[in-house]
Order: C-alpha cells, then structure tokens, then sequence
C-alpha cells in the first residue's frame, strides 16, 4: 500500500454515539476521524518508526452532510494529501457501508512528534514515501 491509496476502517453505531437529536453526535465523527488515521499509521508504519514517532492534531476541519443513526455500519476512508516540513494533511470520509453515502468529510493537520522528547520532528524518506502525496 502507498499513500495514493484509500484506507479503511468499518464502524458499527453504538447507543452511546446518539445524542438527543436521535443521529450519531458531531464528536463522535471527530473520533471515528482519529480511529482511521491511528488505523492507517498502525498498518502502514514500520513497527520502529511506530515506536520513536507520535503524532498530534494541529487543526481539524469537518464537513457535516448527513446524520448517521444507531445500528449502522459506517466505513471511515482516509488518505494522506499534502505534506511540509512539519505537517501532513489527511483526508477523511465518513461513508454509510449501505449505500456509501457520504455523511461527513474533514481535513486534519497533523504533526509528527518525537516520542521520547515530545518535540516536533521531521519524519525520514522512507516515512514521506509512504505517507505524502506531495515532495518534501
């Protein structure tokens, strides 16, 4: 797998994701945006880069299209964009597994961070192969 391929993940709806409007709570997106990026970097990262590298969110930006309700399956899909010297962007959508409706849509800026002093890091070649649509 390289970056100019999709990844996903499938959710099932759980109870405590509705919120009193019926339909799965906006947070809820937010985490299911992180569970698919965490999901991506586990399958794709060499177990030593998973080791010395975090990262953290610098900014979210989410699109809401349709409201997801309980006992649905929903498939996260991301892939990674655009990538500087310190930041990386990914792209999400929330898709109903049904009839891949799209229900939601975010761009997150990420940062790597060295696990040991919790700086920002600039991550290797190898990482921005796999990782980055765009050149360093």
């Amino acid at each position: 797998m390289n970056s100019n391929q999709t990844y996903e993940i499938t959710i099932r709806v759980l109870p405590s994701d509705i919120d009193e409007l019926g339909h799965v709570n906006n947070i809820v997106y937010l985490h299911w945006v992180q569970e698919a990026a965490i999901a991506h970097w586990q399958a794709l990262a060499p177990l030593e880069h998973q080791k010395k590298i975090l990262w953290v969110v610098l900014r979210h930006e989410i699109d809401y299209k349709a409201p997801a309700l309980e006992k649905e399956e929903i498939i996260a899909k991301t892939w990674i964009g655009g990538a500087k010297r310190l930041s990386f962007e990914r792209n999400t959508e929330i898709l109903r597994k049904e009839d891949r409706k799209l229900l939601a849509k975010a761009l997150t800026i990420w940062c790597p961070i060295n696990a040991e002093t919790g700086r920002p890091q600039r991550v290797s070649q190898e990482i921005r192969e796999l990782f980055s649509s765009h050149s360093p």
